[in-house]
């Protein structure tokens, strides 16, 4: 299975995640290598239009009312909007997307880079920004992202593996 994979690792030095890298906030980073040479475009396009990331879209439109298509992906990924489904485009480079959800509480970041031996290294992480609880008490990620931190880290690594799979397909 492709998920065995993708592993967990720091974030890049140069990564625009990096920024939510702070007391009470939470960030990751997970990669997968591929052999072939892989564009920051393609890897946005097909991480964003693959079957599992289709289903939250679905759930996104249904819930929160924020539909998408794969016609947005593209756009999206050629750097033609600056807003997708639930998130917005925080920043970008010819390597790197780091979007921000439409409630300002998680980030989405992606990059694309050669891997030193003539593929390239996928990289996908996320963070969550703490809220103040009510009447200015201290910062807190909230419970219900403690309860769901195991399924965000299983469904992080198929979300990625789930990439991979596609552009393998769509480059042989």
């Amino acid at each position: 299975m492709t998920t065995e994979l993708v592993h967990r690792v720091e974030l890049p030095a140069h990564a625009f995640l990096r920024r939510y890298l702070r007391d009470g906030h939470y960030a990751d980073c997970y990669v997968v290598d591929l052999p072939e040479v892989v564009s920051q475009a393609q890897f946005i396009e097909a991480f964003y239009t693959t079957p599992l990331f289709k289903l939250e879209r679905a759930i996104l439109a249904a819930a929160a009312r924020k539909p998408s298509t794969d016609a947005d992906v593209r756009a999206l990924a050629r750097g033609e909007r600056g807003a997708f489904a639930a998130w917005t485009v925080e920043d970008r480079s010819d390597t790197q997307l780091l979007l921000a959800d439409f409630m300002g509480r998680t980030r989405s970041w992606l990059m694309a880079e050669a891997n030193g031996r003539g593929g390239t290294r996928l990289h996908f992480g996320s963070a969550v920004v703490p809220r103040r609880d009510r009447d200015n008490g201290p910062t807190s990620l909230g419970t219900g992202f403690g309860l769901m931190l195991g399924f965000h880290k299983l469904y992080s690594r198929a979300l990625l593996g789930a990439a991979r799979r596609r552009l393998q397909r769509k480059l042989s």
